[in-house]
């Protein structure tokens, strides 16, 4: 599966709304290619004091709940991104990389076009 194709699916799971008074969810989704073929998609849940939790901590959690762990390929756009791709966050890049020994390869499709690595992302990964 091509980045192209993957960047649509992220996209098209975009789905921003409101979830109770004090939270919102879908402003950033995410899709995984797993080494298997399966493509798992995530949204983020955004709440007050910092508590949110990530599109791709979403897509990771389906992937793992289906028994999968390793990524080859990933993507994540928000509703205010024109359509690309977005960098992992830290806390993301370190929690893909540890979810599955190697992660660090998994490739990352980022704002301007450019395909990397988590481990070029994450250079002191444990």
């Amino acid at each position: 599966m091509e980045f192209n194709e993957l960047l649509e699916i992220a996209k098209n799971t975009l789905n921003e709304r409101p979830i109770s008074r004090l939270a919102s969810a879908g402003t950033v989704a995410a899709a995984f290619l797993t080494d298997k073929g399966n493509v798992y998609t995530g949204v983020c849940i955004d709440v007050p004091a910092g508590m949110g939790f990530c599109a791709e901590h979403a897509a990771a959690a389906t992937m793992i709940t289906a028994g999968e762990s390793k990524i080859v390929k990933m993507v994540a756009t928000g509703v205010d991104d024109n359509g690309c791709g977005c960098a992992p966050c830290g806390r993301c890049r370190e929690f893909i990389n540890s979810i599955h020994d190697d992660n660090y390869l998994c490739e990352v499709l980022l704002e301007d076009g450019t395909i990397t690595t988590i481990g070029e992302l994450l250079p002191y990964r444990l």
